[in-house]
């Protein structure tokens, strides 16, 4: 049971990417009142988890409706997550399609809570995992609140972090992540393909 929770704790927070996200997140930050952004950061993590949680929770259900079967989903997923991996090894530019420009007011759900958090990388993980291991939903939930969580203290300490480890350190350890959502991406692709071959649902 600790061995799944593990391994899914390691699997969301290498796909939530908090790393990745602290200079769009501080940049983001900037326009907001330094007295809000401990509120605000709580507030669209919060909301992210909610969005992924009933994702996770309705993903079966979803399945069902849309008439899409597991190994679809599982090859979609794998391909989103494989495109998002390259973009963190080989530079993050723009990697989650959002603009930097000032709005000219503080962000609700867009562009922290979906897509900085809540990207279609995650969507498609917790779905496919969902789908997979419908008897392991607890352990699910409780790996996603749990990523989420060190999500949310490291968006919180986010200037800290910044000052403490360098731009430089901070992307390499993106690229590191990188590459393990790489090989993960992968597994997830060949697992697909392998259950369309052996004509498995």
């Amino acid at each position: 049971m600790f061995n799944d929770f593990l391994s899914a704790f390691i699997l969301l927070l290498l796909v939530l990417d908090p790393f990745g996200a602290l200079p769009l997140f501080i940049s983001v930050m900037q326009h907001v009142a330094p007295g809000r952004r401990r509120l605000v950061a709580l507030r669209e993590t919060a909301i992210a988890f909610v969005l992924l949680l009933a994702f996770l929770l309705a993903g079966p259900r979803f399945l069902q409706v849309m008439s899409l079967s597991q190994r679809s989903l599982e090859v979609a997923g794998g391909v989103i997550l494989l495109i998002i991996a390259l973009r963190m090894v080989f530079g993050r530019a723009d990697a989650i399609g959002v603009s930097n420009s000032d709005n000219g007011g503080e962000p609700l759900i867009v562009p922290l809570a979906v897509p900085l958090l809540a990207g279609p990388s995650a969507m498609a993980t917790v779905l496919v995992h969902a789908s997979r291991y419908p008897e392991r939903l607890l352990t699910w939930s409780a790996a996603l609140l749990a990523a989420m969580t060190v999500s949310l203290a490291m968006l919180l300490a986010a200037e800290r972090l910044r000052r403490w480890l360098g731009d430089p350190l901070i992307a390499a350890i993106e690229r590191l992540m990188g590459l393990v959502l790489t090989a993960v991406a992968i597994e997830m692709i060949l697992g697909g393909l392998k259950r369309y071959l052996l004509g498995s649902s």
